[in-house]
């Protein structure tokens, strides 16, 4: 395929189906792909939630190890999150996509199916982006999100005495990502342990519930890991927080694994990439949060408190300061 700003369009164009055409004026787009700007409206009674994020080769990915069609869908997958961890619905996106030539055709092809499927999955459409030639991939994605008035949930509503919780089970993306570094040989991409950092899941479910149920006090995603994501949460809040080791819900290491230094706690803790949501919900609402959304499991891990310190109790009587170790792209 040769190579133009134009036929690079013509077929993302080309790459959607009748179905995907007929969602994309179901979610509020008037005008998409073709013109000098997408228009888009919200639903009636609705507030709009705008969010985006780098993807980045050699950053984030590596286009020899990770697949096209992983990179595609998780590049929708991540910056859909930020929409899931304020309660809302992601309806269409705009996709900002530089790449070098050799990475035109099979590459290409591959990563709009999973950009496509990921789109399908959370009923968001492309509206619009733009594309340019580059030495190395560079992946950026703007989503558009709807979320009802007044229900937007904030990181900074947090007060001390609510309770913390997250869900699924922590450090599983930080997992696949190491064995992936660590690993000689290409390993399958449909190995078990990989499919958490090859295919994470915006929990856009459990934050819609959470938002309309009203009943978490403050939210976020868990993107860069527990150890930095918390410290976040509460100086938005004005508080601090005391966890519990035990509570956390972590990553279950394969047996093969163990002697290869794998520490589940550690990666729970710090490790990112996870998606995950983690946000607290006042004494008085406890009893409403349900141990599962769906398939989700949901936990409590801690709660807020008046002091401004992050203390986490490790299971042996000691409790110590948590030390941010997460992912930090300047550390």
């Amino acid at each position: 395929m040769k190579m133009t700003e134009q036929s690079i369009l013509e077929f993302i164009v080309r790459s959607r189906s009748k179905a995907d055409l007929r969602q994309v004026y179901a979610v509020g787009l008037q005008i998409g792909i073709g013109d000098d700007a997408a228009v888009w409206r919200p639903r009636p009674g609705h507030g709009t939630i705008l969010t985006c994020d780098w993807f980045l080769e050699g950053t984030h990915f590596l286009a020899d190890r990770h697949p096209a069609h992983s990179v595609g869908w998780k590049s929708l997958a991540r910056a859909a999150s930020d929409i899931a961890a304020m309660g809302g619905e992601p309806r269409c996106f705009l996709l900002s996509l530089a790449l070098p030539e050799k990475r035109v055709g099979r590459w290409l092809a591959d990563f709009l199916e999973g950009l496509r499927d990921a789109a399908r999955a959370m009923r968001c459409s492309i509206a619009g982006g733009d594309t340019t030639k580059r030495a190395e991939i560079l992946i950026n994605v703007t989503v558009i999100g709807e979320c009802r008035r007044g229900r937007t949930i904030l990181r900074s509503g947090a007060q001390p005495g609510d309770a913390i919780f997250v869900t699924g089970r922590l450090g599983e993306a930080e997992y696949g990502l190491r064995l992936m570094q660590s690993s000689r040989k290409k390993l399958d991409p449909a190995d078990a342990r990989l499919q958490k950092h090859l295919y994470p899941a915006a929990r856009l479910e459990a934050g819609a519930l959470l938002a309309k149920r009203r009943l978490a006090t403050a939210m976020m995603d868990l993107s860069d890991g527990l150890s930095s994501d918390l410290p976040r949460l509460c100086a938005a809040s004005g508080t601090g927080a005391h966890i519990k080791l035990k509570r956390i819900p972590r990553v279950r290491i394969a047996k093969s694994d163990v002697h290869r230094g794998f520490d589940a706690s550690r990666l729970a803790l710090h490790g990112g990439d996870d998606y995950e949501l983690l946000f607290t919900v006042a004494k008085k609402n406890v009893a409403r949060i349900p141990k599962a959304i769906g398939r989700l499991a949901i936990t409590q891990i801690g709660e807020m408190t008046s002091q401004r310190k992050i203390l986490l109790s490790d299971g042996r009587g000691n409790t110590h300061p948590l030390e941010n170790k997460g992912w930090n792209p300047f550390r």
